[in-house]
């Protein structure tokens, strides 16, 4: 009876569309910043090394380097200051936790680059084809 009044109330606070995005994508997450009675969108760019829990308690862990010194943000996925997660590049990995990256440096943090093949695509028509 008590799972169903909060799933209940946590269904309504859930994003109606959440960002496809898996462990060793590298991400732009938009945060809402505010300061004061300003407002603004600030960008967190990094790779996610983490995402774990479910439904309301879904969190994802995004680390980048800035000044040689590894940076770590754990953000909310249903959070309202999460605005947008963007995926610039999908990385291929065979874990789920990526936290053998903190050790790393240099080049060896980069991922092997993630290849989708397309699949039933009509070919591309030749230039100055009339459709």
């Amino acid at each position: 009876m008590s799972m169903e009044i909060l799933d209940h109330v946590t269904r309504k606070q859930l994003k109606p569309a959440v960002p496809d995005f898996a462990v060793g994508d590298t991400v732009d997450v938009h945060v809402k910043i505010v300061e004061g009675d300003k407002h603004r969108v600030q960008v967190f760019g990094g790779t996610v090394i983490a995402r774990k829990g479910r439904g309301i308690n879904e969190y994802f862990t995004v680390r980048r380097i800035v000044n040689n010194e590894g940076v770590e943000r754990t953000f909310p996925v249903h959070s309202p200051n999460v605005v947008d997660v963007a995926v610039r590049r999908s990385g291929h990995t065979r874990r789920a936790k990526l936290y053998f990256l903190r050790q790393r440096t240099g080049k060896s943090v980069r991922l092997r680059e993630k290849w989708v093949e397309k699949t039933n695509q009509p070919p591309d028509p030749p230039p100055g084809a009339v459709p």
